[in-house]
């Protein structure tokens, strides 16, 4: 019977433990697909608001009233239609400007005779040919959006109609839910939110606020720099995970923030179950065990001993449970520390991978200056002192790209010439490709190819080709480099050697993958290089040649002027 009970206790931990893993991932799941769901649902409600007010514009422009009250400077009608409309479409306000930019209309009486000849939907709505979208920071806190289009007679501009967008009635609806909810523009800002303090912040900066209103703010509030941890983390004993959707308007983002606290009450409400009927069917084993025993009361006082002391063993168990635990949780800080550690390692890598260039052609550029001066050259001797002072210039923005490496945009991108960017490239490799024997064949567009961009950044991806392109042709027999520049769409540079080729494509953008000899590199290059072509906006890829060789692209979007320029060609 002992042993038994033995099995049965096993079978019963087994099958708990089972339990609470099958139903922790699939309920995990049904919650994010719930999430996901009704993220997908205020999408679709923000932009329903969003296309049913932006046709208004465009019917009201060739309302002949409206035309002919602007043309008469008659609006004592004009307020009253506005009030009528305002009904039917369901927006926030209508406004009537004249051509100086006062409030002639409005559906709010209060606004007439105000000027708008400053706000951004007058001055845009004059400029553009069609209907115009605007986002305001009012100074009563919040957005205002607001579509507006000018209006027209005769080929000249005689006014502008201005609808005013009732998004805030999205956030109240938001507000009466579970989620943490925000939507932020194309650069990050929040405009909309059930947080009223959130708007105008960054993600980051709003996560930051102190003394949230809800359990889930809260949980949001303790996190740190939350878009580095895993779209789901364990905060307080309740779970948070993060939605992120894509909002089909000018790059708009919707987040939103969801407990994860019904999946573990479920969970626990099965495994509650799934205990209870095991303590029933032990109940029933005691049962029995008491009815054949019934005249020996002694043995039945032991075996109640023995249960006593199960109850015991399982309370130890549960203290163990939680001591385990409090040990994982010390064994999370100790990983989080190592990760820091090691992303330092990694940067300190880099800069040293990233120097190594600029360092060699100084060395051969001071050899070269020795020599011219024992040989009392000193014009030459100056001409390479000056090389080496650009190389000591090219090394200092080198490391100060490296130590922003983290902060990624594009509010200081400019125009950049790629072919220039190839020809300082060469320019920068001419100390090994003296040193060796190489076929490099250029082919290059005869104008300019601009793209927006970094010039240093992008002759960093140029350098790190080549010299890729030099070490896999350190055993050919005949080594050939062909660099190909061409500008159609696209900027396609193209780089390409006749060496080995690739062996493992699928690793090779990853930090630290190299196949070079220890000492030789480091296994950077290519990972950096990816992560500046993405920050232009454009892909670096590898192929191996079907006739032998590695194939090296990168696209990058044309610049617009150059776009403009090619077309008046």
């Amino acid at each position: 019977m002992r042993t038994a009970f033995a099995v049965l206790v096993v079978l019963a931990i087994v099958v708990v433990y089972i339990t609470n893993q099958f139903l922790t991932q699939r309920f995990t799941a049904n919650t994010r697909n719930r999430a996901e769901v009704r993220s997908t649902l205020y999408v679709g409600n923000l932009m329903s608001e969003l296309q049913r007010a932006s046709i208004v514009p465009q019917l009201l422009a060739r309302d002949p009233a409206l035309i002919g009250a602007l043309n008469s400077s008659d609006y004592t009608q004009s307020t009253q239609r506005l009030m009528s409309f305002l009904e039917e479409i369901d927006a926030a306000s209508l406004l009537l400007l004249d051509r100086m930019g006062r409030v002639v209309a409005a559906s709010d009486r209060n606004r007439l005779g105000e000027g708008h000849r400053h706000s951004p939907y007058f001055v845009d709505a004059l400029r553009a040919s069609g209907t115009v979208f605007t986002v305001s920071e009012q100074t009563t806190g919040g957005y205002q959006f607001a579509y507006a289009r000018k209006i027209e007679d005769g080929g000249s501009a005689i006014g502008v109609i201005v609808v005013t967008v009732d998004l805030s009635r999205l956030e109240r609806s938001w507000a009466g839910i579970a989620d943490a909810v925000f939507v932020a523009d194309s650069e990050g800002e929040i405009i909309l939110s059930t947080e009223p303090r959130w708007r105008g912040l960054q993600e980051s900066e709003a996560l930051e606020l102190q003394s949230a209103p809800s359990a889930i703010e809260r949980a949001i509030r303790v996190t740190q720099d939350w878009t580095s941890l895993p779209i789901d983390a364990y905060l307080r004993g309740e779970a948070v995970m993060r939605v992120e959707t894509r909002v089909p308007f000018r790059g708009w983002k919707m987040v939103t923030f969801t407990t994860y606290a019904s999946v573990r009450e479920r969970v626990n409400g099965v495994l509650a179950l799934e205990i209870m009927a095991f303590a029933i069917l032990l109940a029933g084993i005691f049962w029995l065990l008491s009815r054949k025993a019934a005249s020996r009361i002694v043995f039945f006082q032991r075996e109640s001993a023995e249960l006593r002391q199960l109850n015991q063993r399982l309370q130890r168990a549960i203290a163990e449970r939680e001591k385990m635990e409090k040990s994982l949780e010390v064994a999370e800080q100790t990983l989080a520390q190592s990760s820091k550690l090691a992303a330092l390692g990694e940067m300190s890598a880099a800069v040293s991978h990233e120097l190594n260039q600029p360092l060699a052609a100084m060395r051969t550029y001071l050899a070269g200056a020795r020599l011219l001066l024992n040989r009392r050259r000193t014009e030459e001797a100056l001409a390479s002192f000056q090389r080496i002072d650009d190389l000591i210039e090219r090394m200092g923005a080198i490391t100060k790209q490296l130590k922003s490496y983290a902060r990624k945009g594009a509010e200081q991108f400019e125009p950049v010439d790629a072919r220039a960017a190839v020809l300082s490239a060469l320019s920068m490799m001419e100390p090994q490709l003296k040193q060796r024997t190489v076929d490099i064949t250029r082919t290059l567009p005869s104008d300019p190819v601009l793209i927006l961009g970094d010039r240093l950044r992008l002759e960093q991806v140029i350098i790190n080709l080549l010299r890729n392109a030099l070490d896999a042709t350190k055993s050919a027999e005949d080594p050939q480099i062909d660099i190909l520049l061409a500008a159609g769409e696209t900027v396609r540079l193209t780089v390409r050697d006749n060496g080995p080729g690739i062996e493992d494509l699928d690793a090779l953008f990853e930090p630290f993958y190299t196949t070079k000899q220890p000492g030789d590199g480091v296994g950077l290059g290519l990972a950096i290089s990816s992560g500046i072509v993405t920050d232009f906006g454009g892909r670096l890829t590898a192929r191996n040649a079907v006739d032998g060789g590695a194939v090296f692209e990168v696209r990058l979007p044309i610049y617009k002027d150059q776009e403009e320029l090619d077309a008046a060609e």
